[in-house]
């Protein structure tokens, strides 16, 4: 799961409410350089610690899909692919990890300036809410979080950060 919440978080998808750019279009300001710091809290889905990173996004846009490698501090760790969700409004993604392991599915929701990535797990038989939002200041900052609930609608944080992009 931390691998996950990592990938999801590193997600700094910057389109702003200002942004003309709709559909998949609106994903292509995720492209770039980021320079990332976290504050991991302690949880029973997480551990202390903090750590700074360098996100690289190398994007590219089809007619369906946008897709962006991610490479953390030089290393290639995943493919994520976007889909709009016409249904729903949102979007459909796919984190496809470098090591081979087994990809994970999940959905974004776009209000405004705050962009969600929430998804679900079991912890031992019960349904456990998770979810990163990213909240942005500006095209080149966006603060994040990533919680956790038990009922869906009182979270806990498991971590904090802060990314802003590298020119």
């Amino acid at each position: 799961m931390r691998l996950s919440c990592l990938l999801l978080s590193l997600l700094p998808a910057v389109t702003l409410a200002a942004t003309p750019a709709g559909g998949l279009d609106a994903i292509a300001v995720y492209a770039g350089s980021w320079q990332t710091q976290m504050h991991h809290l302690d949880t029973p889905y997480s551990k202390a610690g903090s750590e700074r990173t360098r996100l690289h996004n190398q994007c590219w846009r089809g007619q369906a899909f946008y897709a962006c490698e991610q490479v953390v501090d030089g290393k290639p760790v995943a493919l994520v692919v976007f889909l709009q969700d016409k249904g729903h409004g949102g979007y459909v993604t796919h984190a496809i990890p470098a090591d081979g392991g087994r990809a994970s599915d999940g959905t974004l929701e776009i209000r405004g300036n705050r962009w969600t990535f929430p998804w679900q797990f079991d912890d031992h038989g019960k349904t456990i809410h998770a979810r990163v939002v990213n909240v942005f200041h500006g095209r080149d900052a966006i603060d994040f979080r990533q919680e956790y609930s038990a009922d869906g609608e009182h979270w806990t944080a498991m971590a904090t950060g802060h990314e802003t992009r590298v020119r």
